[in-house]
């Protein structure tokens, strides 16, 4: 409760002196409060935080891990920076956890820089593997497999194997390889059951997926239903809720019905009690697809409404949410320096006192003294952090261009194909790709493709994988669904079968067609083509009777 009363008084403090209503000075003469929360060692601070980050007060433990990794560095010793690496990786999950990953990422930048440069190596594997969790949530499987991995070469305890061995299978999930993530994952299940590694549930539920994507739906039940248990005894809430909604989504593959809405049911109750929106938007989709399956494309309609409002929902806030953590950085920014000028002052005012006790002639120069240091002080933090920004920025360059430069060599370094050839190249294709006569040709191929190009199969192949990581088919599929997706907003679309609509884009069969089409747009083109008539229908009635009114 003291500990508590400290931090609202400091903050208190630091606003009235951001509003020049009392100096500095006059708040570390006057204060003892402060001058106690000031000298707590790094280590009791560092529990502090802990202890209310566990109680979730947020606002407070973020004060704590922010006062200690402000604390000017000349004044730490080795463990002491150890640490503050501690605390900036605890801030990086909790910005993870406010989705602002440009925070997270930036702290765990500076983490690897201090790591590196105290040689603290067994703390490594933990920020690699952060770092890959921000490139994961944004599908940047490749870039998470290269941090997963160097954790994973670091790794110095069987707990850290299991969680780095969990999230490559996982990697790998993304990637549709399902061989190499089926040996991954069964070695991380192996491993945890050697040490009684009691939190299963992400390894269960990453088995499931697996088992899922491969149509063996008794095994995917089995893992969920492990998986679903496992998180229910640990109390994680979110993941209770993901599984729940994977045995609906997977009963939903095996056509049981009742047991879809079932589960479906109490995924939404946890989702909507606690506002996981996304899982939320999932569910809805889940139940579009249900209603179709039925037939009852109303209902189907209204759920994919609900789903696309919802997706547009969490992209929002998503997005001010970014916009809303980078100003709260700002200010979290300012107040830290506030408050390492408390500590500043606090070591100047009681190097001051010592000084008066033995000679009380140079007061005068004492006081001087202290106008040149603080300035000195003022001066080089302002360098500090222009320069730290600057790292950051290089930092981030550099890492884009060592992967870019990686994924170039590598795939490319057998072609003869240059840089601005590849980029002629391209454009070339990207104007044959808007003319219809030639997306919708049924026998275009990759061969025919490149002659038209100018060029070979090879290179075009090559330029079609590196620039849009697609292969020619599933590119060639995207302008096609593109043109149907006009045909179909035609005014006479009504007149249109599925069939002709394919035939008219370039497919040979209506299987191949309605595959594709669902694939991109998430909807068969049978509901979308109803679906654009309802619109339709509505806009013409709704003509119609403003026509009648104004007569």
């Amino acid at each position: 409760m003291k500990q508590r009363l400290i931090f609202i008084f400091i903050f208190f403090s630091v606003t009235i002196v951001v509003k020049g209503q009392i100096s500095l000075s006059e708040l570390s003469e006057n204060n003892t409060i402060v001058s106690n929360f000031l000298q707590l060692p790094k280590q009791q601070l560092l529990d502090t935080a802990e202890y209310y980050f566990r109680k979730n007060s947020i606002d407070t433990a973020l004060a704590c891990y922010n006062l200690i990794v402000n604390t000017p560095k000349k004044n730490t010793n080795i463990e002491q920076q150890k640490i503050v690496i501690e605390a900036f990786n605890r801030l990086a999950m909790m910005y993870s956890d406010m989705s602002d990953y440009r925070s997270a990422y930036e702290v765990l930048i500076k983490a690897l820089l201090l790591c590196e440069e105290i040689s603290y190596e067994s703390f490594l594997p933990r920020i690699y593997n952060n770092i890959g969790n921000i490139y994961y949530h944004f599908n940047k499987y490749d870039i998470a497999k290269h941090y997963y991995s160097k954790a994973l070469e670091r790794c110095q305890d069987s707990i850290g194997l299991v969680i780095m061995l969990n999230n490559l299978g996982a990697v790998k999930i993304g990637n549709k390889n399902m061989d190499s993530a089926f040996l991954l994952l069964d070695k991380a299940l192996q491993i945890s059951q050697q040490i009684n590694f009691t939190h299963l549930y992400s390894i269960q539920n990453n088995i499931a997926r697996l088992h899922q994507e491969r149509k063996q739906y008794d095994s995917a039940f089995h893992y969920f239903r492990l998986a679903l248990n496992n998180a229910r005894e640990k109390d994680q809430i979110e993941k209770e809720a993901e599984n729940l909604s994977g045995l609906a989504d997977c009963f939903l593959e095996v056509g049981q019905i009742d047991s879809v809405l079932f589960y479906i049911k109490l995924a939404n109750a946890i989702a909507k009690e606690h506002n996981f929106l996304k899982l939320l938007a999932k569910n809805h989709l889940i139940l579009a697809n249900l209603e179709e399956s039925k037939g009852h494309n109303k209902n189907a309609l209204e759920y994919f409404r609900a789903y696309a409002d919802l997706r547009d929902s969490v992209f929002n806030i998503e997005s001010f949410g970014n916009i809303n953590q980078l100003q709260h950085l700002y200010e979290t920014s300012k107040t830290n320096q506030h408050i390492e000028r408390l500590v500043v002052e606090q070591q100047i005012k009681d190097r001051t006192i010592h000084y008066q006790k033995i000679i009380q002639g140079i007061i005068f120069a004492v006081l001087l003294l202290v106008s040149i240091v603080l300035l000195f002080v003022f001066l080089q933090k302002r360098r500090l952090d222009t320069a730290y920004k600057v790292l950051f920025d290089k930092n981030l360059k550099i890492i884009d261009l060592e992967n870019l430069s990686k994924n170039d060599s590598d795939k490319y370094k057998k072609s003869a194909l240059t840089h601005d050839g590849r980029n002629e190249l391209l454009n070339r294709i990207l104007t044959l790709m808007e003319d219809r006569s030639v997306i919708c040709d049924s026998e275009l191929s990759m061969d025919k493709l490149a002659e038209l190009a100018k060029s070979n199969s090879t290179y075009v192949s090559q330029v079609i994988n590196f620039t849009f990581e697609k292969n020619f088919r599933s590119f060639l599929n995207d302008y096609r669904i593109r043109e149907a997706q006009r045909l179909f907003s035609e005014p006479n679309a009504a007149k249109y079968t599925i069939e002709f609509v394919a035939h008219q884009v370039g497919f040979k069969s209506r299987n191949a067609f309605s595959d594709a089409f669902k694939e991109i747009v998430g909807v068969s083109p049978n509901f979308y083509l109803k679906s654009m008539r309802d619109v339709s229908r509505k806009f013409e009635h709704s003509v119609n009777n403003e026509a009648v009114n104004q007569q």
